[in-house]
């Protein structure tokens, strides 16, 4: 009998609120925004759909380097992010947040943009669809996509924190 996978949980304080990282042996699964205590009966229906049984284990030294790195962010002095990525999803979903890993810091793209990088040029809803279930918020900066009209539009932290998040990156955000 093989043993449940283990993640390892933790949380910390941000700019823009608490923050609760989920890290999987094979790297983050997950940013989300909200404490331990308000996000965890998702996080655990979340890990039942992806790692089908799991146990969770509060951890925060496993998780250190990614709030070290994450803080680094939030002072203005890391422009990216270094440690290992576990993203669930499927197929379609891992497409569209592998290609928001290619926008670069302090810029930005449309959603149409993004449907033109994956090849799927008429896809820009579904990709919008897919962004908004991005597990890894901030890493995969699902906050540098915008509309066409370059006007701020949905973001699953509320317009709040992505208006703060952009302009961090110096993007001017109406």
């Amino acid at each position: 009998m093989s043993a449940k996978p283990l993640l390892f949980v933790d949380d910390m304080e941000s700019p823009i609120g608490p923050l609760t990282i989920l890290s999987s042996q094979n790297g983050v699964c997950q940013i989300v925004f909200g404490s331990k205590n308000d996000v965890c009966s998702s996080l655990k229906q979340w890990a039942r759909k992806y790692f089908l049984s799991c146990g969770m284990e509060e951890n925060p030294e496993r998780i250190k380097a990614v709030t070290f790195q994450l803080e680094e962010y939030f002072s203005g002095d890391r422009t990216d992010f270094t440690f290992p990525i576990d993203l669930q999803g499927t197929p379609f979903q891992k497409r569209v947040w592998k290609s928001l890993l290619t926008i670069p810091y302090g810029e930005t793209r449309s959603y149409k943009e993004i449907a033109q990088m994956i090849h799927s040029p008429k896809a820009a809803r579904a990709v919008g669809g897919a962004i908004n279930r991005n597990p890894i918020a901030i890493a995969v900066p699902c906050h540098r996509v915008i509309g066409s009209n370059g006007s701020l539009v949905g973001y699953n932290g509320g317009l709040d924190k992505k208006r703060f998040l952009l302009q961090l990156e110096n993007i001017p955000a109406e």
